[in-house]
């Protein structure tokens, strides 16, 4: 099974910046899709960034300007670096992947979710 281990977060100062990183292990053949989502207490969850095979990103509405996702293949692992963070930026942040692996010798479709890494944004 794909596994995630999400690393980063806690607490940042308004303004500052913060990198995430979430390295997915397993037998994984390929990735369609890699990214991360967050929740804030009393909200729905919603998207953060999503890389796309070929390099194609989306980045949700409230942090477009002030992220960027990538992706390192080797090392199955993408990186979220979020700057001039605000309170409202405070969230558990999940990072996600989908793809296909290789399990007992078969190809298969996987999704996997990360735990959460909590980020709070204050002074």
């Amino acid at each position: 099974q794909v596994q995630p281990v999400e690393s980063g977060g806690g607490l940042v100062q308004p303004g500052g910046s913060l990198r995430l990183s979430c390295t997915f292990s397993g037998n994984i053949l390929r990735f369609n899709v890699m990214g991360w989502y967050r929740q804030a207490p009393g909200k729905e969850r919603e998207l953060v960034a999503a890389i796309s095979r070929g390099g194609y990103t989306n980045y949700g509405n409230s942090v477009k300007d002030r992220c960027i996702i990538v992706e390192d293949s080797a090392k199955n692992t993408a990186y979220l670096n979020m700057t001039s963070l605000k309170p409202e930026d405070t969230a558990v942040y999940y990072c996600y992947a989908a793809g296909t692996e290789v399990a007992d010798g078969v190809q298969q479709y996987f999704n996997s979710w990360g735990q959460g890494t909590q980020v709070t944004v204050s002074s």
